[in-house]
């Protein structure tokens, strides 16, 4: 290969390896440094590309549906959830969507090749000066032109081409002509240096960072829900065996009264109030059994558990509401929680640092455009084609080079977008220290609610207890006639009421428990669930 052949081609193979590009492994090998001075994640983390759009581990513990019944703790639940609800499908396509975008700002930097050609053909007549006649004069010509471009991080535009023309005047042998040439335009103020040309690619990585702090975010939203709703069902299928018992004993009360105005021992007016409360016994049954048969159908939809007669399924809660032995950590420690884990608060920083990288990108819009650019070339010319690329060996040479300038005078544009990008980011800023009260405020009136949830239990049991005593008080004093119906039935419905309420509280603690966990961020770390942009990765 004659010597500067050789050149061209370490050029060429220069211009391929340039950093900055996405035909490199990563834009970020040679960026690592971010314009606000944090460090960058290598762009291959994570991959959404190959996000896995379901959870897979544990799938074969599941427990199937037998006779149309599933019987199911709530870490099934949770499981099932995470495994086939419907609405997280919806939403694990935000970071692969969000992926495709930070793949679309690396293609800016991808090299290009190119290719033209053109052909002409012209006839003239002009008059022989001899002879003074009128002559028809013919030419033609033909160019060809390829190469390879490329735009690099640093603001440099990097083009290698190769071009071959041939003319034929009609007159003459035809002229064959060949050359290569290096033409590097680079940018000496607007769009100069990696930090704003690679501020797109920057803001395309947050926006996919942004995506799954939303899916951790939906993710825990949905436990909470589903363990909520789990407790809901629980809660009132215990609401319909109290209601069960209130209605037995309701009727063996109006029995009893029956019989005993059948013997004359009662007046029939005792009657009346004992049919009342079992019919207010039956209104109570048909309203449990709706509310159980709403949080069934509220828990299929979140478990969604793939049965062809899913909506039929019968739900089993294999969970006994037991008196809680967990103590609550002091609001400080979930204030501090929360601060560290919500994931809106990381949205939220990310946001002020796409405020930070828009406001350098426009900044840069307001400098003038000023290009330096130069052209290196090698031209060969023989009377055929062959000979033309010989001949480019030779002594000659093409140096071209020199400066472009251009400038908006008012630059009305550019301003606009430079106060237009401080004052989002100023808004992104004023937007996180407003959410962080909030959370705070969140964060304490949860654990409020979980310590009054808490303190219910006890209270509510000892209100039950009491309640039996009273109710044993009335019905030995009605026996004995000292005693009415009435007063028998009201406190029997006060009975009632404090063994819902008992069960309320037991439940009503552990919901308020969720809230809190899922308000200081920690319900998925504390239920052993990890959304990180690991996952997101394949294999």
């Amino acid at each position: 290969m004659k010597p500067r052949f050789r050149l061209f081609a370490i050029v060429a193979s220069m211009i391929l390896a340039l950093p900055g590009t996405a035909a490199s492994s990563t834009v970020w090998e040679t960026f690592t440094e971010s314009p606000l001075g944090g460090k960058i994640n290598n762009v291959e983390e994570p991959r959404v590309d190959r996000l896995r759009p379901r959870p897979e581990r544990i799938s074969e513990d599941l427990p199937k549906p037998e006779d149309g019944q599933l019987s199911i703790s709530v870490e099934d639940a949770v499981v099932f959830a995470l495994r086939n609800n419907r609405s997280l499908a919806v939403q694990l396509f935000s970071p692969i969507i969000a992926g495709t975008f930070e793949e679309q700002e690396r293609a800016v930097f991808d090299a290009s090749l190119f290719a033209e050609t053109s052909l002409s053909r012209e006839k003239i007549e002009r008059n022989n000066l001899v002879t003074g006649k009128p002559v028809g004069l013919r030419s033609e010509s033909e160019t060809y032109r390829a190469g390879i471009g490329r735009r690099l991080s640093t603001g440099t535009s990097v083009d290698l081409s190769v071009r071959q023309s041939r003319s034929d005047s009609g007159t003459v042998l035809d002229r064959q002509a060949a050359g290569v040439e290096l033409s590097l335009t680079q940018a000496l103020l607007r769009g100069a240096g990696r930090k704003v040309n690679l501020a797109g690619i920057r803001q395309a990585e947050l926006d996919t960072m942004i995506s799954i702090h939303e899916v951790r975010g939906f993710t825990e939203a949905l436990v909470a829900e589903t363990e909520t709703t789990y407790w809901d069902l629980l809660l009132a299928e215990r609401q319909v065996l109290i209601f069960r018992e209130a209605l037995r004993i309701a009727r063996q009360q109006v029995e009893d009264i029956e019989r005993r105005i059948a013997v004359g021992t009662v007046a029939e007016t005792e009657l009346a109030a004992a049919q009342a409360e079992l019919a207010s016994r039956r209104q109570g049954l048909i309203n449990a059994h709706s509310r159980r048969e709403k949080n069934r159908l509220s828990l299929l939809r979140l478990i969604n558990p793939g049965s062809s007669d899913a909506w039929l399924l019968e739900l089993e809660p294999r969970d006994c509401p037991k008196e809680p032995d967990i103590e609550l950590d002091p609001p400080g420690d979930h204030v501090a929680l929360g601060l560290s884990l919500r994931p809106e608060l990381a949205e939220a920083e990310l946001r002020i640092e796409q405020g930070d990288l828009e406001v350098i990108q426009t900044r840069d819009g307001l400098l003038p455009r000023l290009d330096l650019f130069i052209t290196l070339g090698k031209t060969g010319y023989a009377d055929s084609f062959g000979g033309s690329f010989s001949d480019i060996t030779g002594p000659g040479y093409r140096v071209a080079g020199g400066v472009s300038f251009e400038w908006s005078l008012k630059n009305r544009a550019a301003r606009a977008a430079e106060r237009r990008a401080l004052a989002g980011r100023g808004q992104a800023v004023a937007s996180l220290d407003n959410m962080a009260q909030l959370i705070v405020e969140d964060i304490l009136g949860a654990h409020v609610e979980a310590c009054r949830a808490r303190a219910q239990i006890e209270a509510s049991a000892e209100r039950r207890r009491l309640q039996e005593e009273v109710v044993r008080s009335e019905k030995v004093k009605f026996d004995v006639g000292r005693g009415t119906s009435l007063a028998v039935a009201l406190a029997q419905r006060d009975l009632l009421e404090s063994r819902l309420d008992e069960v309320d509280a037991i439940i009503g603690y552990r919901k308020a428990r969720i809230a809190l966990y899922r308000l200081d961020g920690s319900l998925l770390m504390r239920r052993g669930i990890v959304v990180d942009a690991d996952l997101f990765a394949g294999e």
